[in-house]
């Protein structure tokens, strides 16, 4: 019997993946980072590949190594590396290195001599975000010590990327500013006389909606677990997780009871009351208090009072609930049930939030659609 868990369903991540690869002509690389968006990196990698996916994208360095001892052959870029990292490492088992900067450059050539083979690097240029990637006016001299250091052997210029500024909104001028931007960074790349095989920008909003930003190979991330980038939209993708708990005991009260901590909800009538064993440890946001859509007893209600550490209430009126009865937080939809996107609407938050929140040590996952 469990008491709670979160389901994730690898099938429908396969379907998103193939939705994602029948619009391109590019490469897919599937970004698993942070836990596969909370889905569970290696088997969300897994599903991704047996539907085509071509490349995973991860951010970290141990990222990367873990999906290399799990037995993931597939290309593997990363691109959140601290200074003093064993890069080494990553170059050795053939994990694709982000870099941005003359720093990051000179720690790439020293891993890839450590290691014996030279360091595979994607060079990033900030078209805008102002975040990861060599500035414009940096841009050139990075090139030219990148494509110094190939033509000597140590390095191979794999790709050139960038990232976009409006992850939910591909039509905003910026992105635009951006794309000519990009073109402008190439430009300069063949003039320093490199010839990436790979150019990439896509993310998950571009990879749906803006072909002329596909280039050689796509980044979609938030998408491949089924959920939109742009709110109103779904784009036929199927959301996989599904997070729900048993209902652990059931109280009447009387009208006016004070719920939770602090009170700051009373029934307005005598009242049945759940008490669901999932709280802000677990992956529900304590914004959830009083606002959180919950699906149990056959009808779609609210968080009741303010989410604890460990649990949350919900009253259920009139209607009858009992101990062990399910009350699910979110899934896809299917059956009327909240969805991530109710949650974040609720929250004030973000779908991607959602479900990176989910998972953890005393949530365990559960897999539909395993493979051998």
């Amino acid at each position: 019997m469990w008491q709670s868990e979160v389901r994730v369903d690898l099938d429908a991540i396969r379907d998103n993946v193939a939705r994602l690869k029948s619009g391109t002509s590019a490469e897919l690389m599937a970004v698993v980072k942070a836990d596969g968006y909370g889905h569970g990196m290696v088997p969300a990698a897994n599903a991704a590949l047996d539907a085509g996916a071509d490349w995973l994208g991860v951010c970290t360095l141990d990222e990367a190594l873990l999906l290399r001892q799990q037995g993931v052959t597939a290309p593997v870029l990363a691109w959140l590396l601290d200074p003093g990292l064993p890069l080494h490492d990553g170059v050795a088992v053939g994990v694709d290195l982000g870099c941005a900067s003359l720093t990051q450059l000179d720690e790439m050539i020293e891993a890839g001599r450590r290691a014996d083979r030279p360091a595979r690097l994607h060079l990033k240029i900030d078209t805008g975000l102002s975040r990861g990637g060599a500035t414009v006016a940096d841009w050139p001299a990075l090139l030219e010590a990148a494509a110094k250091a190939q033509a000597d052997g140590l390095v191979e210029v794999v790709g050139v990327w960038s990232h976009f500024v409006y992850a939910d909104s591909p039509g905003h001028p910026t992105t635009d500013r951006q794309l000519a931007v990009f073109h402008e960074g190439l430009e300069m790349v063949e003039r320093a006389g490199l010839r990436p095989r790979y150019r990439h920008l896509a993310n998950s909003a571009a990879t749906l909606t803006r072909p002329d930003t596909h280039f050689d190979l796509v980044r979609p991330g938030l998408a491949v677990y089924g959920l939109s980038p742009i709110e109103g939209e779904q784009f036929g993708l199927r959301p996989a997780m599904t997070a729900r708990a048993r209902v652990m005991l059931t109280k009447r009260v009387p009208a006016g009871t004070g719920v939770s901590y602090g009170h700051t909800y009373l029934t307005e009538q005598e009242a049945n009351l759940a008490v669901v064993p999932l709280g802000y440890a677990d992956g529900v946001p304590r914004h959830a208090s009083n606002t959180g859509p919950v699906q149990l007893a056959g009808k779609r209600r609210t968080i009741s009072g303010r989410v604890c550490m460990d649990q949350f209430v919900v009253d259920c009126g009139e209607d009858e609930v009992a101990a062990g009865d399910v009350a699910t937080l979110f899934g896809s939809g299917a059956d009327g049930e909240p969805t991530a996107d109710d949650w974040a609407e609720a929250v004030g938050t973000i779908n991607y939030e959602i479900v990176t929140r989910f998972g953890g040590v005393r949530v365990p996952r559960v897999y539909d659609g395993e493979r051998p």
